[in-house]
């Protein structure tokens, strides 16, 4: 009986070890742009990398107290938000840049909703159906997506931290994920 005791403990660590090994840290993924931990400065802003490198990736990950955010470099400008969509978490560093009716959108991979990277807004094509002939127009949902203010300052790219006492939607995805960025899911 001891015996059984003393197997079905050893099992039972085993399995501890096992989720334990699951759920904590993952490694780097070798098919998203580079990870990095951010820097705070003195005056508050928060490295994120040097200029010329965002630049020729054209994208950029890092964490902000833990929190993953995302800087683009598109058609001259940078532009940061919170890395998980506001709809259901997706990987927005993996996702396409679009234009949508003259503005820059990160279309997200896994559900295709699309996010102006100006604004955060989340935009949608519909109808008014009291039109005499209703055609398609994009639309605002609202602002959804959390955006980061970029700061460049001799070929250094900043960001600030962001204001929580205001809420957006990718706040939920960017506080659930917050430790295991993105390799925390796969879709």
């Amino acid at each position: 009986m001891l015996d059984l005791i003393i197997l079905s403990f050893h099992f039972f660590i085993c399995f501890l070890i096992s989720i334990a090994i699951w759920y904590g840290p993952k490694d780097v993924d070798p098919h998203s742009s580079s990870t990095g931990g951010a820097e705070m400065e003195p005056d508050g802003l928060i490295f994120i990398g040097k200029e010329e490198d965002i630049k020729k990736s054209q994208r950029i990950t890092a964490k902000i107290d833990g929190r993953e955010i995302v800087v683009f470099y598109h058609e001259g400008k940078f532009h940061a938000l919170d890395s998980r969509c506001y709809h259901e978490g997706g990987p927005l560093c993996r996702g396409e840049i679009e234009d949508i009716d003259g503005q820059a959108c990160i279309v997200c991979p896994w559900h295709k909703f699309k996010i102006t990277l100006e604004t955060g807004e989340g935009l949608y094509e519909g109808i008014n159906p009291q039109e005499p002939s209703p055609t398609p127009k994009w639309q605002s949902k609202g602002v959804k997506q959390r955006i980061h203010k970029v700061t460049i300052d001799n070929g250094n790219v900043y960001v600030s931290p962001p204001d929580l006492s205001v809420s957006f939607d990718s706040d939920y995805f960017a506080e659930k994920y917050k430790n295991g960025g993105e390799l925390s899911m796969g879709k």
